[in-house]
């Protein structure tokens, strides 16, 4: 196995490419413009390919130079933040970057955060959010993602069931009854792209025999299908920690005493063997097991 370039060469690199000269990325990097221009031409001939193309006043990445900045500047972003937390928190804690499913993260995870930074004010936490699976290619620790925890490449651990219950709007409820039966309007039945085929599970569980199609309204995240449910545009499947306060304020009625638990997927704390054995990520996780397995226990599917 080939030895793998030094950190100088790859942050010569990434300077270079970020001001588009040496002599700048020199002046950033404390050392002479000589320096940087020398661990280019080393980490050019260990690669055996052009990184850059020198003009007369600017350099331009290759294609191979832009592909590989690519894959390296993940690393460098993690070698930064990894020194950082050690000469801060001494191994203890640290900066924890998560990235969210835009609903759980808002409506289930953030609002019990506080718990968590109170117990841990060593670990400073980074929140992004996100529509499908991460990509840990983007300097994130670990992710709180909906699917069916078979992830090939990564750690995932099962956090939270999706139990889902029709809600609407009063309005609408004056207009179009107590209940989702087979004769109500298809185009009021309100879709997004989580479930794509959450009504046929739902017209299933509750014994309706017609087909449920997809002509209502089209949401990419639950909370889109959330808020047109409480503006009286239709009738929503979603989970009781999103509409609690809209039932409260009477914004949102429950359609139904019954609800089903979503089949073979669920919310999975995901996050790759880098991460695994970082302190704070594991802190993190056993709180978030322990909250999730209390938020649980409350639920009863199917009453």
């Amino acid at each position: 196995m080939s030895r793998a370039p030094s950190t100088t060469s790859l942050l010569c690199l990434e300077a270079s490419a970020r001001l588009g000269s040496f002599t700048a990325a020199a002046d950033e990097l404390h050392m002479s413009q000589g320096a940087v221009s020398r661990q280019i031409q080393t980490l050019e001939q260990r690669l055996d390919v052009p990184l850059f193309t020198r003009r007369r006043e600017s350099l331009v990445l290759t294609d191979a130079g832009r592909y590989y900045l690519d894959e390296v500047t993940p690393l460098l972003q993690r070698l930064a933040r990894a020194t950082a937390n050690v000469m801060a928190f001494k191994w203890r804690g640290g900066d924890l970057s998560l990235s969210l499913g835009a609903s759980v993260g808002a409506y289930w995870l953030i609002p019990r955060l506080p718990a968590f930074t109170q117990a841990h004010g060593e670990i400073t936490l980074s929140l992004s959010t996100r529509v499908g699976p991460a990509d840990f290619k983007a300097a994130i620790d670990a992710s709180l993602e909906f699917g069916d925890g078979r992830r090939s490449d990564v750690h995932s651990d099962f956090v939270l069931a999706l139990d889902l219950a029709p809600y609407a709007a009063p309005g609408w409820i004056a207009v179009h009854g107590k209940r989702v039966t087979n004769d109500t309007p298809r185009a009021s039945l309100l879709h997004h792209h989580t479930l794509v085929d959450g009504w046929d599970h739902w017209f299933r569980f509750d014994g309706l025999a017609g087909n449920p199609g997809r002509d209502g309204p089209r949401f990419e995240i639950m909370s889109m299908a959330l808020n047109a449910a409480v503006a009286g545009l239709g009738v929503a499947l979603l989970p009781d920690y999103m509409v609690a306060d809209h039932v409260a304020a009477g914004r949102l009625k429950r359609l139904s005493r019954r609800q089903f638990r979503y089949p073979q997927k669920g919310y999975y704390l995901v996050y790759p063997s880098a991460s695994a054995g970082r302190p704070a990520l594991q802190t993190f996780r056993h709180w978030l097991l322990q909250m999730a397995a209390v938020a649980q226990q409350a639920v009863e599917p199917g009453n």
